[in-house]
């Protein structure tokens, strides 16, 4: 398999993860507002139980395609932080999910040149 072909591969993984914790994140906080603040009886608590487990399974996965399009890309330490930092503030995958595009279409322009923008207009 090509380079670029990792990094693409890398990049989608990566995408699909970022929105799938962002919105988990955001169900997670939902059910701590309704546990905590709202304080809602003990068959509401059990029908949304689940969530902080599933969150805490998809945010490890999520760090995973962090680290495989981090090492893909060789991208600085800082870039991996940010990014795995991301899925722990609400919203903020979702804004580094857009910043991170900008950084994986230069970086892929710069190493495969005219074979990545015709990769990309396919």
């Amino acid at each position: 398999m090509s380079t670029q072909r990792k990094a693409q591969g890398a990049w989608r993984f990566y995408q699909v993860m970022a929105f799938v914790t962002g919105v988990m994140l955001l169900l997670l906080v939902a059910e701590m507002v309704l546990v905590y603040l709202v304080g809602v009886g003990p068959d509401v608590e059990a029908a949304i139980g689940w969530i902080p487990f599933v969150h805490g399974w998809i945010y490890v996965v999520y760090v995973a395609s962090v680290f495989n399009l981090w090492s893909v890309m060789r991208w600085g330490l800082g870039r991996m932080v940010a990014l795995v930092a991301a899925g722990v503030v609400p919203v903020l995958s979702f804004v580094m999910e857009h910043r991170a595009r900008s950084w994986f279409a230069t970086d892929v322009a710069a190493r495969f040149g005219g074979e990545a923008a015709a990769a990309r207009r396919a």
